[in-house]
């Protein structure tokens, strides 16, 4: 018997974009495994992105285009208004809207979600190929030797948001706890935090499958090199990570009841350990098993936690 094509919605957050759009676009429509729907939520943009988006539209009639209108409170929230959206496809997939995708992206992704239970939530993330602005100039992102947990998605994010694919299982659980999440510092990394901690599965590509394209409008951009190393050091000491793990924490307790009870447990741990002296807190980050990818990133953690910064 032959197998039913799987069905993909594509949720894209757009923001003055029209310089770069159409390559991204024009990726979707020559996927091997084509796209029911481009879900866009629009955040105001002044530029010609709708016009963009509507011309793309009419020439590629196969994808349905749903073009909503953002909150106009920055990327986390006009990502947050997608999430929210009803599951009308079997797979979720999240995108950036000045990348370029690799044709084979959806269909590898969909063939990885569909090795495990379908009743299981389950993520799809991986690496990229990290290119200048002209799409030139290949460089890997950064991998992640360390297994995905709850424990390690407290502290560090490895799942981008251009590379995430969510099972419906997945996506069903993401627009309940978007439903009920007013404030993300960055949905992806929250969407990681939810997913592992509902006892989700996330797989890991080191193939890479998309161009991630680097410009002077990234809202975060590559993490990697020494300018990211110096930028992270001055998040930690600035206590701007502190602020940060502070209201993921927040939108973790909004959704509690969806956690397993040991994620529960470990979310308590972590909201604990910060707030004790330095090295109680950094005895309490080591005893919950803590962890961030690789041992840069581990002394990072340890550092946050003698510096009261985490």
């Amino acid at each position: 018997m032959r197998r039913p094509v799987t069905s993909v919605s594509i949720l894209m957050a757009t923001w003055n974009g029209a310089a770069r759009l159409v390559p991204q676009l024009d990726s979707f429509a020559a996927q091997d495994l084509p796209p029911a729907q481009l879900i866009v939520s629009d955040d105001g943009s002044t530029d010609a992105t709708r016009q963009v988006l509507t011309d793309w539209a009419a020439r590629h009639p196969a994808i349905a285009l749903r073009l909503m209108d953002g909150p106009k409170a920055g990327a986390a929230q006009n990502f947050l208004s997608l999430l929210r959206q009803p599951v009308e496809t079997d797979l979720w997939a999240i995108s950036d809207q000045d990348d370029v995708w690799l044709q084979e992206k959806l269909r590898v992704a969909a063939a990885a979600l569909a090795q495990g239970r379908a009743d299981q939530p389950a993520l799809y993330c991986g690496r990229s190929f990290e290119v200048n602005e002209d799409l030139t100039g290949h460089r890997l992102s950064r991998g992640a030797p360390w297994p995905a947990s709850f424990a390690h998605a407290l502290v560090q994010n490895i799942a981008g948001g251009n590379t995430m694919v969510l099972n419906r299982a997945a996506a069903e659980a993401i627009r309940k706890a978007a439903l009920r999440t007013t404030d993300t510092v960055i949905h992806d990394w929250w969407v990681y935090q939810v997913i592992t901690g509902i006892g989700g599965r996330v797989i890991f590509d080191d193939t890479p499958h998309l161009l991630y394209r680097q410009h002077g409008g990234n809202v975060i951009g590559a993490n990697r090199g020494a300018l990211a190393t110096l930028m992270r050091a001055h998040m930690l000491v600035t206590g701007r990570f502190s602020d940060w793990c502070r209201r993921n924490i927040a939108a973790l307790r909004a959704i509690e009841d969806m956690l397993t009870p040991e994620n529960r447990a470990l979310l308590s741990a972590f909201e604990t350990a910060r707030a004790l002296p330095p090295l109680q807190s950094l005895a309490a980050i080591r005893k919950a098993g803590f962890y961030r990818q690789g041992l840069r990133g581990q002394l990072s953690l340890y550092a946050g936690a003698l510096l009261k910064r985490l």
